[in-house]
Parts: C-alpha cells; sequence; structure tokens
C-alpha cells in the first residue's frame, strides 16, 4: 500500500501545471494573407520620351533647310544676287 501511495503522490506532484502549458501566453499563428502582386508599372521612363521627341524635331529642322540654291531652282525660287 504504501508503494501505491508513494506512487500516487508521485504522478500528483509531477502532473502540475508546468505539463500543461504553465503560464506563459498562448503562441497564436499569424493567418496566412496571400499578397496580390503590385501592377507592372511602365517600363519607358517618360523623360526620354520627351527627349527622343525633341531630338526628332531638331533633326527635322535642320533637314529643311531653305537657303539651299538647288532647292531654290527646282521650287522655283529666285534667289537674289547682289548686281556690280
Amino acid at each position: 500500500m504504501t508503494n501505491i501511495f508513494a506512487t500516487a503522490v508521485a504522478v500528483a506532484a509531477l502532473s502540475t501545471t508546468a505539463f500543461a502549458g504553465g503560464l506563459s501566453p498562448e503562441v497564436m499563428e499569424a493567418p496566412v494573407v496571400m499578397a496580390e502582386p503590385a501592377p507592372a508599372g511602365s517600363s519607358i521612363n517618360p523623360v526620354f520620351i520627351v527627349i527622343g521627341v525633341l531630338a526628332a524635331l531638331l533633326i527635322a529642322s535642320s533637314l529643311d533647310d531653305d537657303d539651299d540654291p538647288e532647292q531654290m531652282l527646282v521650287t522655283g525660287e529666285q534667289e537674289i544676287v547682289g548686281l556690280n
């Protein structure tokens, strides 16, 4: 009987709140949230577009040269030449 009583006391002493979780707060896992990917932005910087348009305008203006004598003869325009 003493052996059974000693075993019961040992089981009662060892089965405390330490085996049931203790006094520490519960650890809750965070809910899984599916993040939507960000929409893709423009791959071209607008500054490059403005610079390209300005470069095209400068090139076009340099090609449109009205002072070319050959062009004047083709279009019928006459160049005023100073007389001696």
